[in-house]
């Protein structure tokens, strides 16, 4: 294995340490919580949202702090849900008058750990709501769910609540517009080679040199089945079918189309994958109103991408348009 580790026990540590100095302007780094936050928060105008999940999807979550996106990303251990008590006094740490919202991919940890924390919170008179991303479309249930996985349509969800709640949304309003924006999208993936946690050292499955997992999970569990490495037309081909036929979406339809890297795949493959995506909305008579091309929530340093369609309308176009301003800055 080849990665720029120290000790593996500190790579999350040190990884978060970096991302608040390299953004002090914006962003805070407390330690005992693993929590990156918004420098200016809690703010008395503003839901407070806040969102989980391992470590090991960056720019997902901690890169997606700041104004219009969270207020802050408390995450665990790479691949591991964050404990309970940190959700917890992230909560009460970043509680605003106006209430928190925690955003939850749907993973068996997660879930425990923020409905958990979510219960304590509310016992204390604390206004918490909790919703759940589930845009995978791949498996019904996997190793690390119950139902669906949250994945990176989990980015359209920050954006659009983030939004809403600068512009002063109150809570319960932004439960629906989430649910809203969750309900209209759906993702898939497909690996090309398998991922190496760093405490691991090791790939966490196994690929042959000409095997790909077709619906992969971003912490590597089992897609819908194992195939052959084809040309990058029929595999945009075989994410894309499922992901128009879930919903369904159809001819006359406006949509987000987002193209991810799951952590090891050039750009200019992603924009192969873009070319022939955006080829197949337009046959079908579908129109792409917003791209996204990059990393978004990835999967360590798997090769691989996804695809994620959102369904588009009058109020969630101009949510996902609105300004942010995070540690990544590509939002």
């Amino acid at each position: 294995m080849k990665k720029f580790v120290n000790d593996p026990k500190a790579f999350v540590a040190e990884m978060l340490q970096g991302i608040a100095w390299a953004n002090e302007d914006r962003l805070r780094y407390v330690p005992e919580l693993n929590l990156i936050a918004r420098a200016d928060a809690p703010s008395a105008d503003k839901v407070t949202i806040i969102q989980g999940s391992g470590s090991g999807h960056e720019p997902a979550h901690v890169l997606a702090v700041g104004r219009g996106m969270l207020d802050g990303a408390c995450p665990g251990d790479v691949f591991a849900a964050p404990p309970m008590n940190s959700v917890y006094e992230t909560a009460r740490l970043l509680r605003s008058d106006r209430g928190v919202l925690l955003l939850v991919n749907n993973y068996t940890g997660d879930r425990m750990a923020f409905e958990m924390a979510a219960e304590l919170l509310a016992a204390e008179g604390i206004d918490v709501r909790t919703l759940f991303i589930d845009d995978d479309v791949s498996v019904q249930d996997s190793t690390y769910t119950v139902g669906r996985r949250g994945v990176a349509g989990n980015f359209f969800v920050i954006k659009a609540v983030g939004a809403a709640a600068e512009n002063g949304a109150d809570l319960e309003e932004l439960v629906r517009i989430g649910e809203r924006v969750n309900s209209a999208t759906r993702t898939m993936g497909i690996a090309l080679t398998p991922c190496t946690p760093p405490a691991k050292g090791s790939p966490l499955f196994e690929l042959g040199p000409d095997e790909i997992e077709i619906g992969v999970g971003i912490h590597g569990e089992p897609g819908r089945r194992r195939g052959k490495l084809l040309p990058a037309d029929d595999l945009l081909d075989e994410m894309l079918e499922p992901v128009l036929a879930d919903l369904p979406y159809q001819a006359g339809d406006r949509v987000a189309l987002m193209i991810n890297g799951l952590g090891g795949t050039p750009i200019g493959e992603l924009y192969v994958l873009y070319r022939r995506a955006h080829e197949r909305l337009r046959e079908s008579g579908i129109e792409v109103g917003r791209s996204y091309v990059g990393e978004y929530c990835t999967s360590l340093d798997m090769a691989g991408a996804s695809v994620t369609l959102v369904r588009l309308d009058d109020e969630i176009e101009p949510l996902l348009a609105a300004p942010a301003e995070t540690g990544l800055r590509i939002f």
